[in-house]
């Protein structure tokens, strides 16, 4: 005859299983474990002792507003002799007497999200659950250690932007353990469109990273729902704030949530995944941001992005561009739905740029889907393939109205980066994304994906080769050349008429006025690969006050052959670099001990700098709060701007500590220090 336990009460064993389960940075008060592992809680009983084979326990485990076991969201079980971690489970695992050590273990596909455990007719006892990537019956396992401490546990972090030619790193604070942050990443989930019309469905599809990714694309921009971003790509930032604010993920989500869930304003595509990475990694899934340089925005799927210049080599402005760099997610999750060689690295884009089934997501993608090709595969490989391979025509329009073709050699896809493990080095990834050039690899790739452009491979014009190239040190300030190199390789003397100019452009190919220009009429070239530099140079008193705060300038330079009417375009973006930030630490870095920063930066432009202010912020350093110092009085021309900023770190281990200055003429230049806390 069973006899049922009469509990009295219970402890969770927070800080026990909370550190267990790696989740104990959100904090020890409230239980938070992951899914497939035991966690331990202690019951107090009313009376009686437990006996093996005699006393029983009844569990029912809910999660969502209307639970079901037809859809996963409901679990009846009772006592096991031993714990079955391939399905929801309990044992004992203490002797007999008046304390029963209770071990329990979640389903290794349950559905992520907060959790009700009815104990029989004793009580209820609420938690957490999240993904598990260190299970290996879990689909997002990552079978490396070092890995997880990157992609899943780190809360800070670099993103790559700049230029191809110059990748600039950026410090950003993901801050997914930060007080509230993961509280309001369920939020998210709560808020989406699906679970509003059919919460019962949406939470069973939340056992299922590939759901949940897809619905983090969408909810991330809030074109379609009461998403968490606004994004905004121009220099008009009336009603909130610019892109280039932002330090960190974990003010940006909680502004949207003390606002009632209506969007941040404003972001731009490595804030948009900065924040997915964030939200990512606090449910459990290992996420990294990645960048790729010149990427192509391809809208009507034929993999081939059109330009249009004018006769001075000018842009046109047209809804197909090349973005300087652009910046999404990758999730790492097996792919039931495919063949296992799909599993791994899954592109996710939160960044609103083309509806996928209606709505602006776009993703999970297998990025190996992407290097060999297969179009054909969920979710929108068409749209990330393009990005990474599109080709490009160019054509000049005349004013006579004729069209003519124009040889480029710009090629899309280039340096495709991430931060490395352990390391705040770049990870150049692209050979994950594409074989490479001219391989056989990369032409049966091509042939799958149907991409007749590439296969076709035009021909250059070989004989007049051009280029463009910059000097060093071209920093925000000063005054510098860059050069339009031509080479003739033919045997014969060449006449040419060479346009070289620039202009302010975004990093999403948003282009702005006139930095300097030059129109050679005749330029004569010596047969043999002769060739000739021609200089344009740049002075900050043209371009100061018109490049945005991506500090780009475009080149570009038309070569007009007289002898074969052929026209040949170069083009490249130029990035100048702010000041460095110099950080130095006062004091030794300890645990709850109040900490001094002294941060220091110097005025590079020919003007005094006014309203000049310092920000810090850090994971486990500032409270999750931003700490903000002005200056009383201007900064002149090459002297330094300097504060002391203090700051409490919580918890051991490296940290960044993740700078922002501003000030008239000079805004959000950033720059960081890890620091080493002790205990």
């Amino acid at each position: 005859m069973t006899q049922v336990l009469d509990i009295d009460h219970w402890n969770l064993e927070c800080e026990l299983n909370n550190t267990d389960h790696r989740t104990d940075l959100n904090d020890v008060d409230r239980l938070i474990v992951r899914r497939g592992q035991p966690f331990t809680i202690s019951l107090y009983l009313r009376s009686g002792t437990y006996q093996p084979g005699v006393s029983s326990l009844n569990f029912i485990a809910e999660t969502g507003p209307q639970p079901s076991e037809q859809y996963g969201t409901r679990a009846s079980f009772g006592l096991s002799a031993n714990i079955d971690t391939s399905r929801w489970s309990a044992a004992v695992s203490s002797p007999p007497g008046d304390m029963v050590a209770l071990s329990i273990c979640s389903a290794p596909d349950a559905p992520i999200g907060r959790y009700t455990l009815t104990l029989g007719e004793s009580g209820q006892i609420e938690f957490i659950l999240l993904f598990n990537p260190w299970c290996p019956g879990d689909t997002v396992y990552m079978d490396n250690e070092q890995s997880l401490e990157e992609y899943v546990l780190s809360q800070d972090g670099i993103i790559f932007r700049g230029s191809a030619k110059h990748p600039i790193p950026t410090p950003w604070n993901f801050g997914q353990f930060e007080s509230g942050i993961l509280d309001i990443c369920l939020r998210i989930l709560d808020m989406n469109p699906k679970c509003l019309k059919n919460p019962g469905k949406d939470c069973s599809g939340r056992r299922n990273p590939i759901y949940v990714s897809r619905v983090l694309s969408a909810m991330v921009n809030c074109n379609d729902d009461k998403g968490v971003l606004f994004g905004k790509w121009s220099d008009d930032y009336e009603g909130g704030v610019s892109p280039m604010f932002w330090r960190g993920s974990v003010e940006i989500l909680r502004n949207w949530d003390t606002q009632a869930c209506q969007p941040v304003r404003y972001g731009q595509c490595w804030v948009f995944a900065a924040v997915a990475c964030t939200i990512s990694r606090a449910l459990g899934l290992p996420c990294r941001v990645v960048t790729n340089y010149l990427s192509a925005h391809d809208t009507n799927s034929n993999l081939v992005i059109e330009r249009y210049v004018n006769e001075n080599g000018e842009p046109i402005q047209s809804r197909e561009m090349i973005w300087n760099y652009h910046c999404w997610v990758e999730c790492w999750m097996a792919r039931p739905d495919f063949k296992s060689d799909f599993n791994g690295w899954q592109a996710s884009d939160p960044t609103p740029q083309e509806r996928s089934d209606g709505v602006y997501c776009c993703g999970p993608i297998p990025v190996r889907a992407i290097k060999e090709g297969e179009l054909m595969f969920k979710y929108d490989a068409p749209f990330v393939f393009a990005e990474v391979n599109a080709d490009i025509i160019t054509f000049m329009k005349k004013k006579d109205g004729s069209i003519s073709e124009v040889n480029n050699t710009t090629v899309v896809g280039q340096k495709i980066s991430t931060k490395s493990v352990n390391s705040d080095a770049r990870e150049d990834i692209t050979h994950l994304y594409k074989y490479p050039e001219g391989s056989d690899e990369e032409r049966e790739a091509f042939k799958k994906a149907n991409h007749q452009n590439k296969l076709l491979h035009r021909q250059q014009n070989q004989g007049l080769h051009l280029t463009i190239k910059v000097t060093s040190g071209m920093r925000k300030g000063c005054d510098f050349d860059v050069f339009a190199v031509v080479t003739n390789n033919t045997e014969s003397e060449k006449k040419c008429r060479l346009v070289f100019g620039s202009c302010a452009v975004s990093y999403s190919g948003i282009l702005g006025e006139n930095c300097g220009f030059k129109d050679l009429l005749n330029v004569e070239l010596s047969p043999g690969a002769g060739e000739r530099r021609v200089p344009l140079r740049l002075n900050y008193s043209k371009y100061g006050d018109k490049i945005t705060g991506d500090n780009l300038i475009r080149l570009a330079a038309l070569l007009f052959d007289y002898t074969t009417n052929e026209t040949t375009l170069a083009v490249r973006n130029i990035v100048l670099e702010n000041p460095e930030i110099k950080v130095r630490i006062l004091g030794e870095p300890k645990v709850n001990r109040k900490l001094a920063a002294e941060i220091t930066v110097q005025n590079s432009l020919p003007y005094p700098l006014e309203n000049c202010c310092f920000s810090i912020e850090g994971a486990n350093l500032t409270g999750g709060c931003v700490i903000s110092e002005r200056l009383g009085s201007p900064v002149g021309p090459g002297e330094d701007a300097k504060v002391k900023m203090y700051f409490t770190p919580t918890h051991s281990g490296l940290r960044k500590l993740v700078v922002d200055f501003n000030s008239t003429k000079l805004c959000h230049v950033k720059g960081y220090r890890n620091v080493i806390i002790g205990k």
